[in-house]
């Protein structure tokens, strides 16, 4: 992966056909050069629907199962089937107008994960973002946007909030940087008001915060924000990504996203623990 804009906003699940196809065609024994002759496309084609860069056409797909011996016709079907529902857009496509391709992909993860770990450095995490606070944010991002495409994009926050009110919503566990608290977004009515919903957010089963003080000191993440996604589907690795000034970096190879686990890992036992952040945000409230 780690590729610095995601190709096409794959949703999970086309990731999820593209390596079983990988894995079937392995299990047959051919190349990439033997299925793209069978479907008369190119190897790098065969290759591409196997990284979900492409979508999933049904037709060659029903060729691919034959060609690697699937021939049980209620396998087939439910394997087309599968792959129909890969290809329909997400949520967050009718949003494409405000939405970069590359968090296209970061939204499709994250719907999709059952543990979502981070470390904020800048802003509070969107999915704990006010409306006020996330329009303050979007506005200093999208500096020469329209009003209008700014509010979109505050609606594409509200929409993702919906993750931690699903009854198997998602274990959010952050940490975040006592500078996120201090630096002043929007004024302080918006400042108290967000630290309010934090406060609110903490008392979630789904959520978990840390909080890492000025006093700490360096640690492993200096550089800048990550999210690690880890999912309920045997097929998927869990996958990190980088965000950066135009873009971002998605992760998947292991020792990779080992590196990543390992600095949060460390910054989790580094950082104030959990039962004291509601006493923190209360501290730093007072002085807003």
């Amino acid at each position: 992966m780690a590729e610095s804009r995601a190709a096409g906003a794959p949703t999970v699940l086309r990731v999820v056909l593209g390596k079983r196809l990988q894995e079937l065609r392995e299990k047959a024994g051919l190349s990439f050069e033997e299925a793209g002759r069978a479907l008369d496309v190119t190897h790098a084609t065969v290759r591409r629907m196997e990284k979900a860069e492409v979508g999933l056409k049904i037709p060659y797909v029903e060729k691919l199962l034959g060609l690697y011996g699937i021939t049980d016709r209620e396998e087939v079907e439910g394997f087309v089937a599968l792959a129909r529902e890969a290809n329909r857009p997400g949520w967050w496509h009718r949003f494409r107008d405000v939405l970069p391709e590359w968090f296209s992909a970061f939204v499709a993860l994250e719907g999709e994960a059952n543990l979502i770990r981070a470390y904020e450095p800048h802003y509070v995490p969107g999915l704990l973002q006010t409306e006020d606070y996330a329009r303050a944010v979007l506005r200093a991002g999208m500096p020469h946007a329209p009003d209008a495409d700014v509010e979109r994009a505050v609606a594409v926050r509200r929409e993702r909030q919906g993750l931690l009110r699903r009854e198997k919503a998602p274990l959010l566990w952050v940490v975040m940087d006592e500078t996120v608290l201090r630096r002043p977004i929007g004024g302080p009515d918006v400042m108290r008001a967000q630290v309010d919903r934090l406060i609110e957010a903490i008392e979630l089963p789904a959520v978990r915060l840390q909080i890492m003080p000025f006093a700490a000191g360096p640690h492993p993440a200096m550089y800048g924000p990550f999210h690690i996604f880890r999912f309920p589907i045997q097929e998927l690795p869990d996958i990190a990504c980088a965000e950066n000034l135009v873009g971002a970096s998605y992760f998947d190879q292991r020792e990779d996203v080992s590196a990543f686990l390992e600095a949060l890992d460390r910054m989790c036992a580094q950082a104030a623990p959990p039962h004291t952040t509601k006493a923190i945000l209360g501290g730093i409230r007072k002085e807003i």
